[in-house]
């Protein structure tokens, strides 16, 4: 019974994260719950000290210093300093300089958080697409790509590989351990392929679907949706929208019309619009200009704005994508206050994969959400300085002004070598990073606490538990039995490998569909029981979980990465099906084959 328990405990925890029905953390919060009710009734279950033993786990510890330091470099400016010069001596070749640049940001990502790299480098990568006269869907993908294939290349580069290392560590008793550099043996190899697959199949496959643009002000800014209001000598009173060829016209689609409080969403093609009544249009920004001079149409905005303030010449046009670490995640822009808060204006709103049903101001922001803001440029250069915000098309290329800005590198780079030369431990190394941060004043504790990303860090914690009930209750056990059964049906000297490539594909599909923290903390276990009962050694089963977990390229809910270059990149989730597809069976039968050659089954 506790088995069964336990198995539909996950199959709703990869509903729920699949269907989304419920934010990632809270479903993780409510794994957690129930696993704690499995440990009233039975001793299989966990008990309460190993349920909260997860938030006390030298990896979440481990991960949540490094977003402060990670943040601490983002604050310095250092990487887009360091990557604009690059591209300023290698300015006369297109390819060398993309290559250079993704280059340079596997690396960094090798030490700081790629999350953090994609919301650094996104704003940077628009600008150099406009520079090489290419379209930003060109290169977004391959950026989150190139992110997330340089995580693998040490035990710090993604949250996964700390996971799995401290599963294992707890497994073993503390006998058996990942060096820090030990991922580099083949994370190399991938990342290789990943970027001549990026400049050779990938390029051809990428679509060419967001217009070029040197300017905030130009970039192209389709998918979202507005409101207006018909106003009384409107040519649209009397008639309807396709009386009046609206869609075919404008390039916009309107989705809703709002009369006396009641929505109207069927036949809009034939409804006789009258004064007053509120359509809610999706497309671009300059399409929605065209519509509301042409037609006479009032933007809802604008009957908000003053006119003193529409008339400013230091106002500018903004897109600004709210990360998972945003304080407006969960609430409404009427509640967030956005106007008083952040001294501009939202002016449309685009949520890919969901179509827009409701007025602007009731609409609740998830993350990744983009926002067309209007305000002062002072005001959004300031909202790009805040956390939880990217305003993409800002590029500050200056170093910070703090005078011990270097320990934002420094910190890093001190905490990974202690741990490459077994000095202390990663987790003591990067503690005592962020104490020098916050004793340097190089960051505030409250900017410490807001870098954070919390919801990762609730995931990790509250599912830890997880892997310490599939071995309790032996249900590691039955699933081993399970794929070791089908595995023994090929020849005996072709077994290790059929293992292998079993354990990194379902690894692989899991990460795609669920979160890869998740993934890593079902599959180690049951890896781990599967080499023990062949008589292998568990190390190229376990880096095969490790890579496959990161290895999420065909969906982009796979991996946060993926999510933030969504909107911006104007893609569809068949892009990412059609581009990462290919790249993760070629690296699936890469690591069948090199992996064993590097650890020894």
């Amino acid at each position: 019974m506790e088995i069964i328990f336990l198995v539909v405990i996950i199959l709703t925890a990869l509903v729920l994260f699949i269907t989304e029905l419920f934010p990632i953390d809270v479903t993780a919060l409510l794994v957690l719950g129930l696993l704690l009710v499995l440990g009233l009734f039975s001793p299989a279950g966990i008990t309460p000290a190993e349920g909260l033993a997860g938030f006390s786990n030298p990896a979440v510890i481990t991960i949540a210093c490094l977003f402060v330091m990670s943040y601490a470099l983002q604050k310095s400016h250092i990487l887009e300093y360091v990557i604009i010069n690059i591209n300023k001596l290698i300015d006369k070749s297109r390819i060398l300089g993309m290559f250079a640049y993704l280059f340079f940001i596997g690396i960094a990502s090798a030490v700081v958080n790629n999350t953090a790299i994609v919301a650094i480098f996104m704003p940077v990568t628009i600008r150099l697409a406009d520079k090489y006269n290419i379209s930003p869907s060109k290169v977004l993908i391959p950026l989150s790509y190139a992110a997330i294939l340089g995580g693998t290349l040490t035990l710090v580069g993604t949250s996964t590989n700390l996971i799995v290392n401290s599963i294992l560590i707890d497994t073993s008793g503390g006998s058996v351990s990942l060096g820090m550099l030990e991922f580099a043996k083949f994370g190399i190899i991938k990342f290789a392929i990943g970027l001549v697959y990026i400049f050779t199949i990938g390029h051809k496959l990428l679509p060419s679907r967001v217009a070029k643009s040197s300017s905030i002000e130009g970039y192209s800014l389709d998918g979202y949706l507005t409101e207006f209001r018909i106003n009384e000598n409107s040519p649209l009173c009397g008639k309807t929208l396709l009386d009046r060829k609206i869609n075919e016209n404008y390039d916009v689609i309107v989705l809703d019309v709002l009369r006396g409080g009641e929505i109207i969403a069927s036949n809009l093609r034939n409804l006789e619009l009258k004064q007053d009544d509120v359509l809610f249009v999706k497309g671009s920004f300059e399409n929605f200009q065209r519509l509301k001079e042409i037609e006479n149409l009032a933007l809802l905005t604008d009957e908000k704005l003053t006119q003193e303030e529409l008339e400013q010449e230091d106002h500018i046009l903004a897109e600004c994508l709210i990360t998972d670490n945003s304080e407006l995640i969960g609430q409404t822009l009427q509640e967030a206050n956005f106007r008083r808060s952040f001294g501009s204006f939202v002016l449309a709103i685009r949520r890919e994969g969901e179509v827009i049903r409701r007025k602007l101001a009731h609409f609740i922001l998830k993350p990744f959400d983009t926002l067309l803001v209007y305000g002062p440029k002072d005001r959004i250069n300031e909202l790009a300085s805040r956390e939880g915000f990217i305003v993409l098309g800002k590029v500050d290329a200056k170093l910070d002004s703090h005078p011990l800005w270097w320990l934002s590198i420094a910190t890093i780079l001190c905490a990974v070598g202690l741990a490459i030369f077994n000095i202390v431990p990663i987790a003591v190394g990067v503690i005592l990073g962020v104490i020098t941060l916050l004793l340097a004043r190089v960051i505030t504790p409250q900017e410490a606490y807001s870098s954070i990303h919390w919801q990762v860090i609730i995931v990790i914690a509250a599912f830890l538990p997880m892997g310490v009930a599939i071995q309790r209750t032996g249900l590691d056990v039955i699933i081993g039995n399970g794929i070791g059964s089908i595995v023994n049906l090929f020849p005996e000297h072709l077994t290790p490998y059929f293992l292998l490539a079993v354990i990194y594909l379902i690894t692989m599909i899991l990460t795609e569909i669920a979160s890869n923290a998740a993934t890593a903390i079902i599959m180690t276990p049951i890896t781990l029981t599967l080499a023990a009962s062949f008589g292998f050694d568990p190390k190229p089963f376990i880096f095969a979980v490790c890579y496959a977990a990161s290895a999420s390229f065909i969906t982009p809910v796979g991996y946060q990465t993926n999510l933030m270059v969504y909107g911006p990149g104007g893609y569809r989730y068949s892009d990412y099906i059609k581009v990462g597809l290919p790249l993760g069976i070629i690296l699936w039968i890469v690591s069948v084959l090199v992996i064993p050659m590097i650890w020894p089954f």
